[in-house]
């Protein structure tokens, strides 16, 4: 007989829902104080009532209809009064008590009633109470509801709720029967497995099956979605995992993802996959406001989303962006609510980073209850250090505060006393700095957070009050700032600094994570297994420490699929570009990249540390070169710019074409310029990251921790950035193509040992002759 592993929170909230979407009414993410304020109410519950036990894990398998339904959940709080069993559901809340009333919200009852019913019939009780406890989050008051039920009118409504779940049981069912059936018979979707490949998913499937973490390196074109995908929808058909997500960093590597299982599904596989797009691209309204009465897709979106649902999950198993929208037109749903509750059926989530590690925006319907069998795979890996520590920190500005009050004179003296204290709390930070212009701290501002807190209470309170203020972006964006800092600040700990700056005549304060590998951690403990791959995962060891993994987890660097022969690496140690001698370098370098682009027709990218490093040599060169036809990436782009930059890389060119970049840019990772689209680069500089109070805060951190300090803060960065860059240039075993690096840190025993294997046959380049002639013997070869 089938199971189906159903939580009761899942349950109940996909069933009891109904009318429209309105994000004004929905209170703001203040998960982490409503945590707080759970545990504050279970520890005095537990001190008034000696036999209350707090977050009780509650579980059962219910037959019902031919189907098992492993049924779980975990209450808030159990208690015995008169020898009955008293369920305890605490709810936290911003709308004043006084409104509340027991039939405040139904799923609430549903919920405790369900977990009723799970104790009382494992516990052989006749009886059962449930009591729903509401707690504001302003002032810390609590309102108590109370009931008794008798066991089988707990039964009749949990049985109830499991006779209109039936067609969905039946659904995951008989799917679970296809999909696993098409997997066993899977084979790999090419013809052989490349080079490196078969290692690669080997440990992958070893790492899944052993609930490890596995960091992987491997070159460009070695297929690492494929090679990582393949092993994990295997090891989900062998019930070794229940739900693959695949994260990436930008929209443009979910195309991989995408190809890859279209691959597996050409060689008969069954599997519904999704990708998530974020909201705001698409909305199909000019602005993301959720409101019912500006929006034809969120007023009555809960009474049309399980038609639409069902409607989706029946007919179609790959869901891409085109064709969430077309079902949330078809069935008039919020497309990205839609695209939320069909990642509940999907066996694979292809999204961003944020929805797995964000505190902000992580799927909790997922992740909310705790570990399950989720298989991460994490591409492009080396993006999630800095991502990491940017989703950890928060920070507010004084201004933004000052803004709130001007605009908002007239909302009341409770509203003008807030701000005032949120001033206050910067003015005092501020003093703090002396003459300095930042100041470190290793303490919460816990004042700030004090003022911060009545702050986000009143704006609580005004929202319900005045419907308009949910448009008004300014009270808002304030809004959202401070709660977002809230939240963080209960993240706070030893990997943490308060960082006061004073900017341009304003003050900011930031928490800032310097070390994310305890909170990746955290948040890697909601899955079985992490795959995190990168061509740039270089040192190993060091991306295993700061992203989280540990001495058991497996560390694999794959050898490129391609002739080394076929890369031809030059570096130029002659030439200093440290901040101090670029002025005396820009010369010499132009001289040296013009030479590089002048042995061959072709495309090539110069890479620079800094916008003004690179027009000063680009100015240089263009008097130089005239008969090159060279441009310049532009600071900020659109959308549409990138595309038209990129289309300037045309196979087999008539005339020689040189793009000046910015490494680490938008054109120095993540762009696919095969075959003569690109030829070559040049490399200027190592790659670190600019001097900052912010850099040399984390270089003292590891310096503490480690005695590595600037490797982790300034060396490893910068070389990731250069090897990324570098990797532009051969993306198929067809490719030809040559690299130059300029710099006289490349000579050091610290940068060279970081090198790819595949670059050991690098030569040393001391002017343009030896270069010219390396280059002429190199491409004659082809």
């Amino acid at each position: 007989m089938e199971k189906v592993k159903l939580p009761i929170r899942r349950l109940v909230e996909f069933l009891l829902r109904f009318g429209d979407i309105d994000s004004r009414y929905v209170e703001k993410d203040r998960m982490l104080e409503g945590a707080k304020a759970h545990r504050s109410i279970q520890k005095a519950n537990t001190i008034d009532c000696a036999d209350y036990k707090s977050e009780v894990s509650l579980s059962a398998e219910i037959e019902y209809r031919e189907i098992v339904y492993v049924i779980d959940g975990r209450a808030d709080g159990i208690f015995m009064q008169d020898g009955i069993p008293v369920i305890d559901e605490i709810k936290t809340t911003a709308t004043p008590l006084h409104l509340i009333g027991e039939d405040h919200n139904i799923k609430h009852w549903a919920q405790a009633e369900c977990y009723a019913y799970l104790y009382a019939s494992c516990n052989n009780f006749g009886k059962a109470a449930v009591q729903i406890t509401y707690c504001s989050l302003d002032t810390g008051e609590t309102k108590r509801f109370f009931k008794v039920f008798d066991a089988d009118e707990l039964k009749t409504f949990l049985y109830g709720l499991l006779e209109k779940y039936a067609i969905w049981a039946y659904h995951t069912s008989e799917w679970a029967k296809i999909r696993d059936a098409s997997i066993k018979a899977l084979s790999f979707p090419f013809p052989a497995f490349r080079k490196g490949q078969r290692n690669l998913a080997v440990y992958t499937y070893k790492a899944i099956s052993g609930g490890k973490k596995l960091f992987a390196q491997a070159p460009t074109g070695t297929g690492k979605t494929i090679s990582t995908l393949f092993p994990a929808v295997k090891a989900l058909g062998e019930g070794k995992a229940a739900k693959i997500f695949y994260l990436t960093a930008k929209t443009i590597t979910r195309q991989a993802a995408e190809e890859a299982f279209y691959r597996m599904r050409q060689h008969s596989l069954k599997f519904k996959t999704l990708t998530i797009t974020a909201k705001d691209k698409i909305c199909f309204c000019a602005e993301t406001l959720c409101y019912p009465e500006t929006c034809e897709y969120a007023k009555g979106h809960y009474d049309r989303i399980n038609g639409a649902l069902l409607d989706a999950i029946t007919n179609c198993d790959d869901f891409n962006r085109a064709v969430v929208e077309e079902y949330a037109k078809k069935h008039r749903v919020c497309p990205f609510e839609l695209s939320l509750d069909i990642s509940l059926w999907a066996d694979s989530i292809i999204c961003d980073y944020n929805y797995v590690f964000d505190p902000r925006v992580y799927l909790r319907r997922f992740f909310a209850e705790g570990r399950d069998d989720y298989v991460f795979i994490v591409d492009e890996a080396h993006n999630l250090v800095d991502r990491a520590r940017e989703m950890f920190s928060a920070e507010l500005s004084k201004s933004r505060f000052l803004e709130i009050k001007k605009t908002f004179k007239g909302t009341g003296k409770p509203f003008k006393k807030a701000l005032t204290a949120v001033n206050k709390c910067f003015l005092a930070l501020k003093a703090a700095c002396g003459e300095l212009e930042h100041c470190i701290s290793n303490d919460l501002p816990e004042e700030l957070l004090t003022s911060l807190t009545k702050f986000a209470g009143l704006c609580d309170a005004l929202l319900k009050e005045n419907r308009e203020l949910g448009t008004d972006n300014t009270f808002l964006s304030g809004y959202f700032e401070a709660l977002n800092f809230l939240n963080i600040a209960e993240l706070f700990n030893e990997m943490y600094v308060t960082f006061t700056e004073k900017r341009s005549g304003d003050v900011t304060i930031k928490l800032f994570c310097l070390d994310p590998s305890f909170l990746l951690g955290e948040a890697f403990k909601r899955g079985c297994s992490a795959i995190l791959f990168s061509a740039t995962l270089t040192p190993l060891g060091y991306f295993r420490d700061i992203l989280s993994g540990g001495d058991t987890d497996t560390l694999v660097a794959i050898d490129t699929p391609f002739k080394s022969a076929n890369l031809c690496v030059l570096f130029a140690g002659h030439i200093s570009t440290r901040f101090k001698n670029r002025d005396q370098s820009i010369s010499h370098v132009a001289e040296l990249a013009g030479c590089f682009i002048s042995c061959k027709k072709g495309n090539y990218i110069v890479y620079f540390p800094s916008y003004k490093y690179m027009h000063d040599v680009f100015v240089e060169f263009r008097a130089k070169y005239p008969e090159i036809h060279a441009f310049e990436q532009e600071a900020s782009m659109t959308e549409d710019a990138r595309e038209a930059f990129l289309d300037f890389f045309k196979e087999d060119p008539e005339q020689t074409m040189a793009a000046f970049c910015v490494l680490g840019g938008i054109f120095s990772e993540g762009i696919d310029l095969k075959g003569t689209r690109l030829i070559g680069a040049v490399i200027v500089g190592v790659g670190l990251p600019q001097l900052s109070v912010q850099q040399n805060i984390i270089k003292d951190y590891f310096m503490r921790k480690n005695g590595m300090g600037y490797e982790y803060a300034y060396m490893y960065p910068g070389m990731n950035k250069v090897l990324q860059a570098a990797g532009r240039v051969i993306r198929s075993e067809s490719d030809r193509g040559a690299v130059l690096l300029i710099d006289e840190r490349f000579t050091h025993a610290a940068y060279k040992n970081l090198f790819p294997s595949h670059w050991q046959h690098c030569k040393t380049i001391r002017d343009v002759k030896k270069l010219e002639a390396v280059l002429k013997e190199f491409w004659g070869l082809f």
